[in-house]
């Protein structure tokens, strides 16, 4: 047996990490340089790796309980924890080999001894490979390392609808519409390939910063045929419970459009249909699917033609639901046009600055503005990205300045935010570049403590703003509104015209 000292362990610790390429050789070599004369041992190295952001806080973790299995599965190594369900994890990840940000499901090594499930997890993945649409996220790779399973999909930054829905409370009728189309969509495409979805519900949809609702997760096995994967049966029970209790085939496509109804009343009115819990004999009363609550006893106000559309998805009986998703995404462009033009006809009649104010409102309701943070601090980017995703803003943040100023240059966010304090050198330039080369984009820059005389020497424009550390972040999500408010008003005097 051999018995490592501080030092040595420190070294084999440094040898893992360069190996599982976690740390760059040249950072760890830096690392190692600092810690030469000190007691260094694994969790001060750690410690020292996280507080330089060259490992993350979910990594430190995984180090620190010797957990160093996993951390890198394939091409990509694991950045943070992103959901967690009985069945499966869903990770962060960025690919060693492009860079680019990836998810990664995981199933759960409890059932990683079951070879029903592992067959099921892995059937789902290979399936949903050939699915290319825009509606549903695509799947990348599926693999098997150390008897860990796993598949690498797109990653969606906007997080899930039921998360959405949380923060916004309800939207409105036509935002409602037009994520319940791309639902629609998405399904329409895989029943053209044969499948069903057979798990429809608002964590398995995700929202992506674009504003475009995708799907993800296709159970693809009814309850009979879960076997011992316990996951899929808990999955099937509501889809089993409909399709018993009213007669319809098994894996019935228009089961799949029921479930997709539930979503819609959701969006509509922040409530579900039923009250979610995990009581099975409670999921497999039909009573729960045929006495459901009209929406129009919690949302009196909305129009016919979209409680028509709502009735008509959740219907109790197969044979008076759309009977494909071809049916009801032609019923809901008919509905949305419907709604637009009504929408429209009044501002007519108003004044240029009520018309204005109108735009920004329906903008506001239909697309979220997109916030891009740069900041590599990961408590920071906790604290941003749980404070504007609250005040109703989609969150983007990039560690990397360079990939930050390539975002927008491919594909711009409504406002960007630079944390000097985080991103150091170079942040003033790249405001005043990321101003120059997008003539709508909202910018706000934070100067550290040391650097704030530089505001003197910067112009502040209707489209940008700086502050100076220590700053609250309702103070910077003041100057984020009003920067957001001047570019809306600019697009409506350009609409105006």
């Amino acid at each position: 047996m051999i018995f490592f000292n501080k030092k040595s362990r420190k070294k084999k610790l440094s040898a893992q990490l360069v190996d599982l390429k976690l740390v760059k050789p040249d950072e760890m070599d830096a690392c190692l340089q600092e810690l030469q004369d000190n007691s260094a041992d694994d969790d001060k190295l750690i410690r020292l790796l996280e507080r330089k952001n060259l490992i993350t806080s979910f990594q430190a973790s995984r180090l620190k309980s010797n957990e160093l299995e996993g951390l890198v599965l394939g091409d990509n190594k694991l950045m943070y924890q992103n959901a967690s369900g009985s069945f499966a994890r869903v990770y962060r990840a960025e690919s060693l080999v492009s860079g680019r940000m990836v998810g990664v499901k995981v199933l759960r090594q409890r059932w990683a001894q079951d070879p029903e499930t592992v067959k099921m997890f892995r059937r789902e993945a290979e399936v949903c490979k050939q699915f290319q649409h825009k509606n549903i996220v695509p799947i990348y790779d599926v693999g098997v390392q150390d008897n860990i399973h796993y598949f690498t999909m797109e990653f969606v930054e906007g997080g899930n609808l039921r998360d959405f829905i949380t923060i916004r409370k309800k939207l409105s009728p036509l935002e409602a519409i037009n994520y319940t189309i791309d639902i629609c969509e998405g399904l329409e495409y895989a029943n053209r390939l044969g499948y069903t979805h057979r798990d429809m519900k608002t964590t398995n949809v995700l929202m992506s910063i674009q504003g475009v609702a995708k799907l993800i997760d296709f159970g693809l096995a009814g309850e009979d045929d879960a076997g011992g994967a316990g996951e899929a049966h808990q999955r099937a029970v509501e889809y089993g419970t409909l399709e018993k209790s009213t007669g319809a085939p098994r894996n019935d496509p228009r089961s799949d459009l029921y479930f997709v109804g539930t979503i819609f009343y959701e969006l509509l009115c922040g409530k579900p249909p039923f009250p979610r819990t995990k009581d099975i004999e409670e999921r497999k009363r039909p009573s729960r699917y045929s006495q459901v609550p009209s929406i129009t006893s919690i949302e009196p106000d909305l129009p016919t033609s979209v409680v028509n559309v709502l009735e008509k998805l959740m219907a109790y009986m197969p044979y008076d639901r759309y009977q494909s998703a071809t049916e009801a995404i032609q019923d809901l462009l008919e509905v949305r046009a419907q709604i637009s033009e009504s929408e429209e006809a009044p501002k007519v009649q108003t004044s240029s600055d009520a018309k204005a104010s109108a735009e920004q409102d329906l903008k506001m309701a239909i697309a979220p503005p997109t916030i891009l943070c740069i900041e590599n601090r990961p408590r920071h980017q906790d604290v941003l990205r749980e404070y504007l995703t609250k005040h109703g803003y989609r969150v983007l943040i990039l560690r990397d300045l360079e990939r930050a100023m390539q975002r927008v240059k491919e594909n711009a966010p409504d406002c960007i935010v630079f944390m000097e304090d985080s991103i150091g050198e170079g942040a003033v330039e790249a405001f005043n570049k990321a101003l120059a080369m997008d003539p709508d984009l909202a910018a706000v820059l934070v100067l550290s403590e040391k650097n704030a005389a530089v505001k003197k020497t910067l112009k502040k424009t209707d489209r940008s703003r700086i502050l100076v550390q220590p700053i609250k972040i309702r103070n910077l999500r003041a100057k984020i509104q009003k920067v957001l408010q001047h570019q809306l008003n600019d697009s409506a005097e350009l609409t105006a015209y």
